[in-house]
């Protein structure tokens, strides 16, 4: 089968595409023939072995895939061989696609749709009337955060977006305002952004001092969900007491824990994501198709920060 393969961690550079033995799916796996794969920043981490679950060589990456199993149509998790015409995927984190969603969709919620469900939901704890801010509202976590804050009953979603289209999307997807990512002072932006008073919640996938700002934005009780460090910069270290100061929480999310919590989380937020889809309110926004022989400038788009939505991969191509 093509794959793409790296044998040594880096950059785009690293990324390779090879002819591989078909993968063999063991007890409670499914054996995926692959029509399309998600391309996520994470998967920038993961070639540099930089992500939070450490990485051996050989490596094929991607943990997103969507095509079928035994006559079934799945999208599903992998630790990583997505990146692949077949892939293996644990039943566990296998759900069946309905009918009338596509495969950009599909992929679309099983992280990114998941992510920002459990964010709001089991993070933030989001309560009607509450200011929202979702970081990178243009990209495939945070377009997604827009339109289900709104939905959920937020009294302010703030976005912000680093170019006046990026902006314009996360309007046209439910925004009540955006602002521009790159502001020198964040903490005076977002306070602005919600009428001079201080926000409830953050939503937060870059670190650095967009993170050190965004929590000094806070309002009492407010909350800060932190869930990537795009910027692969690290926010300054907070002292328990300095929480103190305004009542205001932190919390870090990885989607894999989630499948660890009783009662079965994730396939609850699926089961309400796709049931949103269907009703024609959530929707998933296109970001660009690259075949396998194109990922390397997948990568580079990802990593420059070019990209808006979904992107997914092509292995046929």
């Amino acid at each position: 089968m093509r794959a793409i393969q790296i044998t040594e961690f880096g950059g785009p550079e690293v990324l390779n595409e090879v002819d591989l033995p078909d993968p063999v799916a063991g007890p409670g796996e499914l054996l995926v023939d692959v029509s399309r794969a998600g391309l996520n920043y994470a998967d920038t981490h993961q070639a540099e072995n930089s992500y939070l679950s450490k990485m051996e060589l050989p490596l094929v990456p991607g943990g997103e895939v969507v095509g079928t199993a035994g006559g079934r149509r799945v999208v599903g998790l992998t630790n990583f061989g997505g990146y692949a015409e077949k892939a293996v995927v644990p039943e566990a984190t296998a759900f069946d696609v309905p009918e009338g969603v596509d495969d950009l969709t599909a992929l679309s919620m099983v992280v990114q749709g998941a992510t920002a469900w459990l964010l709001l939901r089991k993070s933030a704890h989001l309560e009607a009337g509450e200011s929202v801010v979702v970081h990178a509202a243009a990209g495939g976590v945070g377009s997604l955060a827009v339109q289900l804050a709104k939905k959920w009953g937020a009294g302010r979603v703030i976005a912000t977006a680093s170019t006046e289209d990026k902006r314009q999307l996360a309007l046209d997807l439910g925004a009540d305002v955006a602002v521009d990512s790159t502001a020198e002072n964040m903490t005076d932006v977002l306070r602005e952004a919600n009428g001079g008073r201080r926000v409830d919640i953050v939503l937060d996938m870059t670190g650095g001092a967009v993170t050190d700002q965004s929590i000094a934005a806070l309002a009492p009780f407010g909350r800060l969900a932190f869930y990537g460090m795009a910027s692969r910069e690290q926010p300054t270290p907070v002292e328990p007491g300095r929480l103190l100061v305004h009542s205001t929480a932190i919390a870090g999310m990885w989607l894999p824990h989630a499948f660890r919590l009783p009662g079965g989380v994730v396939h609850r937020a699926m089961g309400e994501l796709f049931d949103l889809v269907l009703a024609g309110e959530l929707r998933a926004v296109p970001g660009g198709e690259y075949g396998l022989s194109e990922v390397r400038r997948a990568h580079e788009d990802l990593r420059a920060r070019r990209t808006t939505g979904k992107l997914v991969l092509d292995p046929s191509r």
